[in-house]
């Protein structure tokens, strides 16, 4: 039997208008600012603080996933659906899509299956305009910077040679990484190297997500380090007196959208850092929406628990004070099978000597779940291929970890498939009164924090920084920056720096090679391994196969 493409689901479905979708959950629809009959925005002033600390937040992250991902935002909608059906008010807070993946590898970001948020050719594909509200929020900073070296710079005296600040691009476009500017003589300014980053892995990004005002905004857009002065001062973005423009258009951006499920309920999707190279996480402002609003919140961080949960965990509940009830881990049979061995064509493949071969990932993902002391729950999200007693083992495996675990079967059968799962969720969240443990101090030295995420989270035996990065430790140390999480960039691809060694990689060195300084956002960005910040296509990229019809009708978006 042919399955239906997750594109074909959505288009059979008819959508709710997004004023029903608000009132199910009390948002006052005469404050929504509609973009057409299905979208729309949520004002700031309706957080509302006091509702927040009452309700649960649950986080879904994963086991190192294959290329294609293991489910996470899938996952989430399904067990969003799943608490729903069994009587629960619960709202589903995700990022928001990045063109690079959608037109390049992995595809789009608005789950699939039975278990997608709706219209996902829109919410894919420029949505709002919010990543296109921070690149020119972005790019201005960019052009001012430049503008200031060619004809103001007698003010600021900035070095051109120190400057740090890139622009970004919401592509995956490999020839766009290392650039000379002002090429063209006198009048194209001053030359200099420089390059792009893609939109998510912009530091502007980070600041919508973790900002939580208007105020607030401009203030973390002020704090952007952007290089010295030729006597060796740090300039700042508030000395080109650059933030309140920046934060003009962002006004819009920095508000959460509203949308909906396949099954009609609230979805809110904001932001879109990506996990290896950002936080990873959707904005501190959507999440507390969600919460004022809604009995459950579902929520997730990208790509691993070595990655976006850690940073979930360390940076934004650290700067938000959110804490999460309960940490859905999503395994998959394919991913353990992958991890187990077996080559990634032959996955959907029944072995289950590779799958168990594959368990020790699963097994280093639970173990920091457990690092912040939140209790959790592995979701296997299956796949048609699965079979019974490969499942099991899985099942058999969690429950020798004292590990609860579920099936999830939103992928096929939307929240009829994930009501255990729900089940499970609600008892854990209703038993925990705690809250989460971060995994260090952020008074520590940036060095010592940089040790413990990889010796605690990723199993590394060593670190070491190669000459840039001791390099960028003593401009942390001159700036004053330490009190600040770290936000680590590395492979998503492994649990070490090395995206070829699978399993359960030890007595390995990961290998810092330089620090990127995010002093607005409020973090420092080691960058591991060959982490590149403007990934490229593939050779066949997913734009090959997308298109739009002459009704206009959108094709091949998955």
């Amino acid at each position: 039997m042919k399955h239906l493409s997750d594109l074909e689901i959505t288009q059979q479905i008819e959508m709710e208008h997004v004023s029903s979708i608000a009132e199910k959950i009390g948002l006052p629809t005469e404050h929504l600012e509609l973009f057409g009959h299905y979208k729309a925005k949520i004002p700031l002033d309706l957080v509302r603080p006091a509702e927040i600390s009452k309700n649960k937040l649950i986080l879904v992250t994963a086991m190192t996933p294959t290329p294609a991902g293991e489910g996470k935002t899938t996952t989430s909608i399904g067990l969003t659906e799943g608490l729903n059906r069994i009587g629960k008010k619960a709202t589903v807070v995700l990022r928001e899509p990045s063109l690079g993946p959608v037109f390049g590898m992995k595809g789009g970001a608005a789950g699939g299956g039975y278990s997608q948020v709706v219209p996902m050719e829109d919410i894919n594909l420029h949505f709002t305009g919010d990543f296109a509200a921070i690149e020119k929020a972005n790019n201005l900073l960019a052009a001012l910077i430049d503008n200031t070296v060619q004809s103001k710079n007698g003010e600021l005296d900035i070095d051109p040679r120190t400057i740090e600040w890139k622009r970004v691009m919401d592509m995956n476009d490999r020839a766009l990484r290392n650039i000379v500017t002002g090429m063209g003589g006198k009048p194209g300014g001053i030359m200099r190297e420089t390059g792009f980053n893609i939109t998510a892995a912009s530091e502007i990004m980070a600041i919508l997500c973790l900002a939580e005002s208007i105020e607030d905004l401009k203030k973390k857009i002020g704090n952007i380090y952007i290089g010295d002065t030729f006597d060796g001062k740090a300039v700042f973005a508030r000395d080109l007196r650059a933030e309140g423009a920046m934060a003009a258009l962002l006004k819009d951006a920095i508000k959460p959208n509203l949308v909906q499920t396949l099954e009609g309920n609230p979805a809110i999707i904001h932001g879109g850092p990506f996990a290896n190279i950002a936080q990873g996480t959707n904005s501190v402002i959507a999440t507390k929406m969600g919460l004022s609003y809604s009995d459950f919140v579902v929520t997730e961080a990208g790509f691993g628990a070595d990655l976006g949960a850690e940073k979930f965990m360390n940076i934004k509940c650290g700067y938000s004070g959110l804490s999460p009830s309960c940490i859905v881990l999503v395994a998959t049979i394919r991913a353990l099978k992958f991890h187990g061995g077996k080559p990634l064509p032959e996955i959907a493949e029944p072995d289950l000597e590779a799958v168990n071969n594959g368990l020790s990932n699963l097994e280093k993902h639970i173990e920091n779940v457990r690092v912040f002391h939140v209790p959790g729950i592995v979701a296997i999200n299956r796949f048609p291929t699965d079979t019974d007693e490969e499942v099991q083992a899985v099942i058999d495996f969690c429950s020798s970890m004292g590990m609860a675990a579920s099936v999830s079967d939103g992928w096929e059968k939307g929240g009829e498939g994930t009501e255990e799962l729900a089940s499970k969720v609600v008892t854990i969240t209703e038993k925990f009164k705690g809250r989460y443990k971060p995994l260090y101090d952020w008074s520590k030295s940036p060095q010592e924090k940089i040790e413990i995420i990889a010796h605690k989270i990723y199993g590394a035996k060593n670190v070491e920084y190669l000459p840039k990065a001791k390099q960028n430790l003593r401009k942390l140390e001159r700036l004053g920056i330490k009190n600040q999480p770290v936000c680590i960039a590395k492979t998503q691809n492994s649990l070490s720096d090395d995206p070829k060694w699978l399993g359960r990689p030890e007595d390995f060195t990961l290998t810092v090679r330089e620090i990127e300084i995010a002093s607005g956002a409020g973090f420092f960005i080691p960058i591991t391994g060959n982490m590149l910040r403007m990934p490229g296509l593939p050779r066949k990229p997913a734009a090959e196969g997308i298109d739009i019809n002459n009704e206009g009708k959108i094709e091949g978006v998955s």
